[in-house]
């Protein structure tokens, strides 16, 4: 690979520094990143260096490449100091240590709330790097901007004048690759703050008593959606997510039936989502609710599998349809053989039980690859496609091609059974 190539998503980063007390390693890892045209390439010999070069370096680097094994201060001691002096920069964690090892050092700096972007074994290779930094654009920002000054009556306002619409993330069978849902989003466009994050609406749509007028309405269009692309030919099951809030409620299975039947969308046809730790707020109330909306005809479905800490108990006794995995156990699991065995678990468990698996969070080919032959039923997540607008995805629906995915996915997967 020649210097100055042009690599897009390298370009993005102007700065690196690199912390390793290996003269040979920092020597290879910097002609590395010089090769995919970062311009300005630091080094620091070990975690103490590599704080002093940060005190007084403005602006920050871009990227900081650490290595695991350091003396005088490793890598895990590194990342807790960067934490401390409020030294917010993506990390890249390398070492030659086990893999297993690595993984949860990753783990670790995300729940310290640093940006570890990855982990990677040595010797580090350009492809691996370059792959790493292709995954880093196309994620969503690691963290959520500062909480909106937001009050009850703006969203009551909004819903009102309908600017909170419906978007739809595609949920594509394993087997054909076809499209064969799709979830139901909520998204706002503020009139002064423009795009407000779910993680901060919707919490004050619980606070405030709105959220089952929020609901209700991602439903109607959800729905009214659906109607329209079943004239257009595509039978699509739409999911809608329920608020913990709603479960107390005993006049939820009323409210959604009718609005299912004012459609005539058979309720086979929608799957409710229901987070593992929400059934636990009133769960006699909430066990009440889901079974008779489980009578009533409704799918439901156990999202974000594995974040909880009561998932096996809520499966034995509640009536699920549905199992989702959680996007934390899908993103990068190739590479990461404890949660291999963890979500092929998972899906075997869900197959004996006779659920539908879902997993949510693919990003990459060979994450689609290995759960389809783990057995995972559906995938839903940015491989496809981002969350779109209705018409937007009707028109990406139009022109997704189902062999396509296929031919780059392997014929070797082409006689799993279909879902």
């Amino acid at each position: 690979m020649q210097p100055g190539s042009g690599h897009a998503a390298a370009s993005a980063i102007g700065s690196v520094l690199i912390v390793d007390d290996s003269v040979v390693q920092r020597n290879h890892c910097a002609e590395l990143c010089r090769a995919l045209g970062i311009a300005r390439v630091l080094e620091a010999g070990n975690g103490r260096e590599a704080l002093e070069l940060l005190r007084a370096l403005t602006p920050a680097p871009d990227l900081l490449i650490v290595d695991l094994e350091m003396p005088a201060m490793d890598g895990a001691e590194l990342i807790e100091r960067l934490r401390e002096g409020h030294l917010d920069i993506p990390i890249l964690v390398v070492s030659a240590r086990d893999r297993a090892l690595v993984d949860s050092m990753q783990d670790l700096g995300q729940a310290l709330g640093m940006r570890v972007i990855g982990a990677l074994p040595k010797p580090l290779t350009a492809r691996a790097l370059l792959a790493l930094l292709r995954r880093r654009e196309t994620r969503a920002p690691a963290h959520p901007g500062a909480p909106l000054p937001l009050e009850p009556a703006e969203l009551d306002a909004a819903l009102e004048r309908g600017e909170i619409v419906a978007h739809f993330e595609p949920q594509v069978d394993s087997a054909s690759a076809a499209v064969c849902g799709v979830e139901a989003l909520a998204r706002w466009h503020h009139p002064r703050f423009g795009w407000v994050p779910p993680d901060q609406f919707v919490p004050l749509a619980e606070r405030s008593g709105l959220i089952r007028a929020l609901t209700l309405q991602m439903m109607r269009q959800a729905l009214l959606q659906a109607c329209v692309w079943n004239t257009m030919g595509h039978r699509l099951t739409v999911s809608i997510n329920l608020s913990p809030t709603l479960l107390e409620r005993t006049d939820l299975v009323d409210d959604l039936t009718c609005l299912q039947q004012s459609f005539g969308l058979p309720a086979e046809r929608l799957t409710l989502e229901v987070t593992e730790t929400g059934v636990m707020r009133e769960l006699g109330t909430a066990l009440a609710v889901l079974t008779r909306l489980r009578l009533r005809g409704f799918g439901l479905s156990l999202d974000d599998y594995g974040t909880g800490f009561s998932s096996l108990q809520q499966l034995a006794r509640i009536p699920f349809t549905e199992l989702k995995i959680d996007r934390a156990f899908v993103h990068g699991f190739p590479a990461r053989e404890k949660l291999q065995v963890v979500l092929h678990s998972a899906l075997q468990m869900a197959g004996e039980l006779g659920l539908v698996s879902v997993a949510e969070g693919v990003e990459e080919l060979a994450e689609w690859r290995l759960l389809r032959q783990f057995g995972c039923r559906r995938a839903q997540g940015w491989m496809f496609t981002r969350a779109l607008p209705a018409l937007e995805f009707s028109q990406w629906l139009d022109a997704y091609r189902p062999q396509a995915l296929l031919g780059r996915s392997g014929a070797a997967h082409g006689s799993m059974r279909a879902a």
